[in-house]
């Protein structure tokens, strides 16, 4: 009589279905509830603030200080203010929220524009 080793059959249903609730709650894990660090609510997003350069062409000539940078931000609905030199290199991406200031060496405004 010859002697046979059992075989060991095991389903793998079990292990996949095992397998896919441990992604699921560990992706859970990841998706955010609204919490912050130290249980508080993120704050809600802000409104979008797109530039409009028109309004403030009249302060072409002004130079720049705080407080006029400020009025220019304000009254061209922009999120973002960003004041360059005339020739200045700067990054080429296009932000709708930001008004890029031009200026020229003596710090007066030459150009106004969204971007």
């Amino acid at each position: 009589m010859k002697h046979r080793t059992p075989t060991l059959h095991i389903s793998t249903r079990p292990l996949l279905g095992m397998a896919a609730a441990s992604m699921a709650v560990l992706m859970a894990g990841c998706a955010s509830n609204g919490m912050v660090a130290g249980g508080k609510t993120a704050p809600p997003a802000r409104q979008l603030q797109v530039c409009h350069a028109e309004p403030v062409q009249i302060y072409i000539g002004h130079n720049t200080v705080a407080s006029t940078l400020e009025t220019i931000r304000q009254k061209s609905g922009s999120y973002l203010l960003r004041v360059l030199r005339e020739g200045q290199p700067a990054t080429m991406d296009y932000n709708q929220e930001r008004l890029n200031v031009i200026t020229n060496d003596a710090g007066k405004i030459t150009a106004l524009r969204c971007g």
